[in-house]
């Protein structure tokens, strides 16, 4: 058994890229042994509650608006050959993202995270959905499994907060400065969004190396 540690912010479309692509090379050895467990990186730290107008969040932070759209002109180009349609003219406000990470720490209590994720990349990026929103986090936790009574009132309080700010900064003290980022078998740390083919031969390796240790 071995395990792949993945830091990830769930606004961050090279995550999404760079699961789907590890979830591709998975498939393809499916005798794998490998479990998976995500953990918290907050892209914007000090993002308001309520998040900003998306447009005036990517100018300022790439510089203009050309700068932006030559930036997510290339990641709208590598997610279609991932086989991602990322619907980013739908995507109005960008969200503080405290709350998806506490559903994502939650959901790992009930051994839910995979689809908990896969849940909320397909409401952002490609239903346009606010993931900042109870109502939206909610709906995402019931269409996983998990007990919306229970989300919502946890959502409501301060529950977990503190520590998934903890785990943000432990992070960044580790030296991770960008998402996504992979630890494989609590020693090798893989940065960014890796090609089928690399991960493919990754996961070969380490269960080849398993299955010598006996």
């Amino acid at each position: 058994m071995a395990k792949i540690d993945i830091i990830s912010d769930p606004i961050c479309p090279w995550c999404y890229i760079g699961k789907t692509r590890l979830d591709r090379a998975l498939e393809l050895n499916p005798t794998h042994n490998f479990i998976i467990e995500w953990h918290p990186f907050q892209l914007n730290p000090t993002m308001p509650k309520d998040g900003m107008d998306r447009r005036e969040y990517l100018e300022a932070k790439f510089g203009g608006q050309k700068e932006a759209i030559e930036v997510y002109s290339n990641i709208d180009k590598t997610a279609t050959e991932t086989g991602l349609s990322l619907n980013f003219g739908g995507i109005k406000r960008t969200p503080n993202t405290i709350d998806a990470h506490r559903l994502i720490h939650w959901a790992g209590i009930e051994g839910r995270q995979n689809s908990i994720i896969d849940r909320l990349f397909k409401a952002y990026f490609q239903e346009g959905r606010d993931i900042s929103e109870h109502s939206v986090l909610t709906r995402i936790a019931s269409a996983a499994g998990m007990d919306q009574d229970v989300v919502r009132s946890l959502l409501k309080s301060d529950a977990d907060k503190e520590d998934i700010k903890a785990r943000d900064t432990d992070a960044r003290k580790r030296g991770i400065q960008g998402v996504p980022a992979f630890v494989v078998a609590n020693e090798y740390v893989i940065q960014g969004a890796q090609t089928i083919d690399i991960w493919d031969n990754i996961i070969k390796e380490i269960q080849e190396v398993i299955s010598k240790n006996g």
